[in-house]
C-alpha cells in the first residue's frame, strides 16, 4: 500500500517503498509460493529473456561511463515487473487502494489550489503545475485513473444504470482537463484518447450497434471536447510544425524537433548492430557522435524501446517489447471488467513507453510501471474471485467491529 500510496510523490520516495517491499518480500517468507507464481505467470520467460540479454551484453559488450546507471534502470524495469506479478490478490489489492485513495486525495487538492489559491508543499508541486518529468509521470497516473472511471462508467451503461456512469464520465473529463492545461502532457491526453475506445471495444466487441454509438459519443465528448482547448489546439499544431521544420533540416529546442532527430539517428544506431547493440550505456555515447550538438545533454531518445535496441540490438527491443505487449494483450484476453481495468492501465503504460521514456526513465517508471502491473496482476486471478470485489474493506471492518467483544465499563 505504501508504494500506493507515494506514486505521485518525488521519486526518492517511491525509490524508498519499493526497497521497502522489496525487503519485506525477502524477510516475510513464503519465497517458495511467490516463486512458483512467478513460473506460471505468462510474463515470466520475457522478462528473463530481456534480463538475461542485458547481462549478456554486458558481460561481452564495450563499457562506458553511463553503463552503471543504464544498467541499473534496465534491471529495475525487469524486477519492478516481477515484484507485481509475486504479489498476491490481497497485496496487489492493498497497492491499489493506496493508489486509488492518494489519487483522489490529489484530485481534491487540484480543485482547492485552483478554486482557493494556496502554497503549495514543494514535493506536491508536480501534482498540480507542470514540473519536469515528474509532472509528466503524475499526468499519466491521473489518466489511468480516468481510464478507471471510464471503464467503470461504460460497465453502469451496459448494465443499464447510465444516471451511475454520470460521476464517472465528469472524473474522466475532469482529469481530462487536468493532463491537458495545468500538467500540459501531450502523451497523457494522446494516452487517453485512444485508451477510451479500446475499452469501448472490449466492453462491446460482440454488440456492433452499442460499439458504433460508444465510439462515436466518446469521439465527440471527449476528442472534441479536448481539443477544443486552446492550449491543447496550440500544441499539438506546434509539434505538426516542429517536425515539419525538422524534418527540412532545422535544430532548435523543441519537444517533437529533438524527438524526430532521436528517433532518426537511434534507428540508425539498431541498422548499424542490429544484432548485439552498442553495449550498455553505449545510447548515450552514440548520440554525442550522431546528434545534433544542441541536443548533447539527452540521455535517453524517449521511446524505450529505441533505447533498448540501441544499446542490447534487436533481441533486447524484442523482449522490452513483448513484455509491454504482452501486458495489453493478457488484460484484453479477460473479457469482463477487471480485464478491461488491466487493458487501460497496460496500454496507457505502452503508448507512454513508445513516445516517452516512461520506464527508463525513474520518476515515470517507478510509478506508472508498478500500477499498470499491479491492474495486470489483478486481472490475472481467476475469474470466478472478482479480484476487484471488497476493494475498499467497508464490510470486513464490520464484521470485526460486530464481532469484538463489549468494554467495560
Amino acid at each position: 500500500m505504501f508504494w500506493g500510496l507515494v506514486v505521485f510523490m518525488p521519486v526518492g520516495v517511491t525509490y524508498l517503498s519499493a526497497l521497502l517491499l522489496l525487503a519485506t518480500m525477502l524477510v516475510a517468507g513464503g519465497l517458495r509460493d511467490r516463486f512458483a507464481r512467478l513460473r506460471a505467470n505468462p510474463l515470466w520467460w520475457p522478462v528473463m529473456a530481456y534480463l538475461a540479454w542485458t547481462l549478456i551484453v554486458l558481460a561481452f559488450g564495450p563499457h562506458y561511463p553511463e553503463t552503471g546507471s543504464n544498467l541499473f534502470h534496465g534491471l529495475r524495469i525487469g524486477l519492478t515487473v516481477l515484484m507485481a506479478m509475486a504479489l498476491t490478490r490481497e497485496e496487489a489489492i492493498w497497492a491499489l487502494r493506496g493508489f486509488l485513495l492518494i489519487a483522489a486525495l490529489n484530485v481534491l487538492l487540484i480543485v482547492a489550489y485552483y478554486a482557493i489559491g494556496f502554497p503549495i508543499w514543494s514535493p506536491l508541486r508536480a501534482v498540480v503545475m507542470e514540473v519536469g518529468n515528474k509532472s509528466i509521470s503524475n499526468a499519466l497516473l491521473f489518466s489511468v485513473v480516468a481510464s478507471t472511471a471510464a471503464v467503470w462508467g461504460i460497465a453502469q451503461i451496459a448494465a443499464h444504470r447510465p444516471l451511475r456512469a454520470i460521476p464517472a464520465f465528469v472524473l474522466v473529463l475532469g482529469l481530462g482537463l487536468v493532463v491537458a492545461l495545468p500538467l500540459t502532457s501531450r502523451t497523457s491526453v494522446l494516452a487517453l484518447l485512444l485508451v477510451i475506445p479500446v475499452v469501448c471495444i472490449h466492453q462491446w466487441r460482440n454488440h456492433l450497434k452499442m460499439l458504433v454509438s460508444a465510439l462515436v459519443l466518446g469521439t465527440v465528448v471527449l476528442g472534441a471536447g479536448l481539443y477544443q482547448l486552446p492550449q491543447l489546439q496550440h500544441k499539438v499544431e506546434t509539434g505538426v510544425e516542429e517536425i515539419e521544420k525538422a524534418q527540412a533540416g532545422a535544430i532548435f529546442k523543441g519537444s517533437w524537433v529533438i524527438r524526430y532527430y532521436m528517433y532518426r539517428d537511434t534507428g540508425r544506431m539498431i541498422a548499424d548492430r542490429p544484432l548485439t547493440g552498442w553495449g550498455i550505456g553505449g545510447w548515450t555515447d552514440q548520440w554525442h557522435k550522431r546528434g545534433p550538438v544542441l541536443f548533447a545533454d539527452s540521455n535517453m531518445p524517449h521511446n524505450d524501446f529505441l533505447w533498448v535496441g540501441a544499446q542490447g540490438g534487436l533481441p533486447a527491443l524484442l523482449s522490452l517489447l513483448v513484455i509491454m505487449v504482452g501486458a495489453v494483450w493478457q488484460a484484453w484476453k479477460r473479457p469482463d471488467i477487471a480485464g478491461r481495468y488491466a487493458l487501460a492501465a497496460t496500454l496507457i503504460a505502452l503508448i507512454a513507453s513508445s513516445v516517452n521514456s516512461a520506464v527508463r526513465d525513474a520518476q515515470i517508471g517507478l510509478a506508472l510501471l508498478w500500477i499498470a502491473m499491479v491492474y495486470l496482476r489483478l486481472a490475472q486471478e481467476p475469474r470466478e474471485t472478482q479480484p476487484w470485489r471488497d476493494l475498499w474493506p467497508t464490510r470486513r471492518i464490520a464484521a470485526v467491529l460486530d464481532e469484538a467483544p463489549p468494554q467495560a465499563s
